[in-house]
């Protein structure tokens, strides 16, 4: 049975056909308000989620009034896109329980999430079965993650760890290429590739900096789109709205 927070991403998903997750990362703002500023105005401009992480340091104290003031200020869900198990706080309405399928080290695959659970459940936040695969160039997230990245030019190989995450349980599949990646977002053939083999919820993550990249992603079969860096830089609720709006037309493929 679906948690209060999946169950919306999935009704959202069946009337508006694509999503757009706006992805806050406190350590990259110059200051907590500018972090809670950009999470209003994706509020204001229809984002259907507001995540809330990052790959290093958000944690603690900052995670803690950030995550507070960023609920208090918004009415879309607040989840938690975890870098490690210090990535929780009762603040928040779910989590992304992930595991990185392509890790080397079996701490990103399921140690780390046995440490977590516990603290999960007293929280009382939703944890959300996220499959988590990451893309090359991979930047901090693969590094940190010790990612075996999957080449940007094998999408079956992508498309494979798709398929076997749905074949595990998991209820959500996420490709990540990490943050501002030289190269762009997952390319449209790996996309296409992912979208046709699966039918849990398909998150690209990673390199989509526009508004035309955000329509072309999700023309090519994501279901939701996450957005970060692009946001960081320019954040005003004209520009998410282009972005939302771009997802909604793309969702009609």
């Amino acid at each position: 049975m679906y948690g209060k927070i999946e169950k919306y991403i999935h009704d959202e998903l069946e009337t508006k056909k694509g999503l757009l997750f706006a992805l806050i990362d406190p350590l990259d703002y110059k200051t907590s308000k500018d972090a809670v500023k950009t999470a209003k105005n994706a509020d204001e401009a229809d984002a259907d989620i507001i995540l809330i992480g990052g790959s290093t340091g958000v944690q603690g104290t900052v995670l803690d009034e950030v995550a507070r003031e960023i609920k208090e200020a918004v009415s879309k869900p607040v989840v938690l896109f975890p870098g490690n198990i210090g990535t929780l706080t009762r603040y928040a309405d779910a989590v992304y329980f992930m595991s990185m399928l392509n890790s080397r080290n079996t701490y990103w695959i399921s140690e780390a999430q046995m440490l977590a659970a516990p603290m999960v459940k007293h929280y009382n936040i939703e944890p959300l079965p996220v499959a988590y695969v990451v893309i090359e160039p991979g930047g901090t997230v693969g590094w940190v993650g010790d990612a075996k990245e999957i080449p940007r030019n094998k999408p079956k190989i992508t498309a494979a760890f798709a398929m076997a995450a749905e074949y595990m349980g998991f209820r959500f599949f996420i490709t990540d290429t990490g943050s501002n990646p030289e190269h762009g977002h997952v390319p449209l053939d790996m996309v296409k590739a992912v979208s046709s083999v699966i039918t849990i919820p398909y998150i690209a993550a990673g390199g989509i900096k526009t508004a035309a990249e955000a329509k072309s992603v999700i023309k090519a079969g994501a279901d939701i789109i996450q957005v970060g860096t692009a946001f960081e830089k320019e954040g005003s609720i004209s520009k998410i709205k282009e972005m939302v709006k771009a997802v909604r037309e793309g969702a009609k493929r």
